[in-house]
């Protein structure tokens, strides 16, 4: 096969699609319309910018009052006044928390930063996302307080359990779930019956305590969307895995808990937590209203998670089931290593919309009287100082919620990107 030797002849270069000068080409040889519509909505957008800007720079931060606004602002109209934000930041992001312990949820916060850094890599050592644990066994005590003892039970038997994960390495899988099973328990018994056998010198050794009363704005917003966050998707998978399962009783029993939960709005659940849970408990029970917010908010969490990993497995083909039992593995062993890889990947972006959603749900606590950021919001409000604000607080509320739904929905995608096999 004889080959040309003459040389392609130079021809221009392909234009450009990027920048606004190829944005505007592109939209130009799609037509006349296409290119008048993007125009004006251009034109809209730069206008709406405009106008927040307009509205945002306003030299009002040393302001005590709405009357004190208006008097630097010297009758211009279509400015902010940020003085509340400069004055009420701080129970906006706390609530009612001493001022004298604020370095205690600063310090919850960065711990838990580090921890969620370590655990969402996709490439981290799984000793990495162990040690990850130990900032969300330390961030009850920072908040809360108290005597120290209880939590140095929880977290040694925490450190040990580390060690035990390494060290039971037996053919008897149900075996070393029974001790670690037995191990939990017996920590979980001496904490709460350490501080009886120690002397009263002793007892009250640790951080000042704080009641949950005490908890609000986004601090309150943060730990019961967090902790429903990571409870609900292990709840959630063992739902979804019991809905499918071919034992009658199991079936039977997670598909009327899912179907219950999610017939009942959510507000109903945090009456049932408010009012009704103690009902259940033995005479003289002191059970944390905050813990069974978070009890209720993660058993309603992991309902709507249980069905989207349940559509995730269905849409995991026969084939890899089959393959598994052909390799030798049993039901455990396929689902672990085969079945709910894939069936997880599916489900990431239904998982994520749901976590957002219990995220902005957590506003609704404000019914039961806990006070979240909408609710220190109304309360402000109140305050004759700053009677008229509107848009100042609840645009800064609204962009503390931004932030944290925004930061969830790009962590998705990439995550998306990240787990991709197929061809790109």
């Amino acid at each position: 096969m004889s080959q040309s030797n003459d040389l392609i002849p130079p021809r221009p270069a392909p234009q450009s699609a990027n920048g606004i000068l190829g944005r505007i080409q592109a939209l130009a040889a799609q037509g006349p319309s296409h290119l008048i519509l993007s125009v004006i909505s251009y034109a809209a957008m730069a206008a709406m910018i405009w106008l927040i800007l307009r509205w945002a720079i306003s030299p009002t931060w040393t302001a005590g009052s709405l009357a004190e606004c208006r008097e630097i602002l010297q009758g211009q109209h279509g400015k902010a006044c940020w003085g509340v934000i400069n004055e009420r930041w701080s129970q906006l992001l706390i609530g009612f928390y001493p001022k004298a312990e604020f370095w205690r949820p600063a310090l919850a916060f960065v711990l838990l930063g580090l921890a969620i850094f370590a655990m969402l890599r996709v490439n981290a050592r799984a000793m990495e996302r162990k040690l990850a644990v130990i900032p969300f066994v330390l961030t009850p005590y920072l908040l809360w307080g108290g005597p120290i003892w209880s939590w140095v039970v929880l977290f040694g038997a925490a450190c040990l359990l580390l060690v035990m994960n390494k060290l039971l390495r037996s053919t008897n899988a149900k075996a070393d779930f029974a001790i670690r099973i037995a191990f939990i328990g017996a920590a979980v018994w001496l904490a709460m019956n350490i501080s009886d056998a120690l002397p009263p010198s002793l007892k009250d050794l640790g951080l000042e305590p704080v009641k949950s009363r005490e908890f609000g704005g986004f601090l309150l917003s943060f730990l019961i969307g967090l902790s429903a966050i990571l409870f609900s998707l292990p709840m959630g998978v063992a739902l979804a895995l019991g809905r499918t399962s071919k034992l009658p009783l199991l079936r039977v029993v997670s598909t009327g808990f899912i179907e219950f939960i999610r017939g009942v709005p959510l507000i109903t659940l945090l009456f049932i937590a408010s009012t009704l849970l103690n009902i259940f408990l033995p005479p003289g029970t002191n059970f944390d209203i905050i813990v069974r917010v978070i009890i209720m908010v993660t058993l309603f969490a992991s309902a709507y998670i249980a069905e989207i990993v349940r559509g995730a497995l269905a849409a995991v083909p026969k084939g890899q089931t089959e393959g598994a039992a052909s390799l030798g593995l049993n039901y455990w062993q396929t689902q672990r290593l085969i079945i709910l890889p894939q069936a997880l990947k599916i489900s990431i972006p239904g998982i994520v919309s749901t976590f957002i959603a219990v995220f902005k749900d957590t506003t609704l606590v404000s019914i039961i009287g806990l006070l979240d950021p909408l609710g220190l919001a109304n309360n402000i409000r109140a305050d004759s100082a700053w009677t008229g604000i509107v848009w100042e607080i609840y645009g800064f509320a609204a962009l503390i919620f931004f932030i944290f739904c925004f930061a969830m929905s790009q962590y998705s995608m990439w995550l998306e990107r990240q787990l991709q096999t197929g061809h790109r």
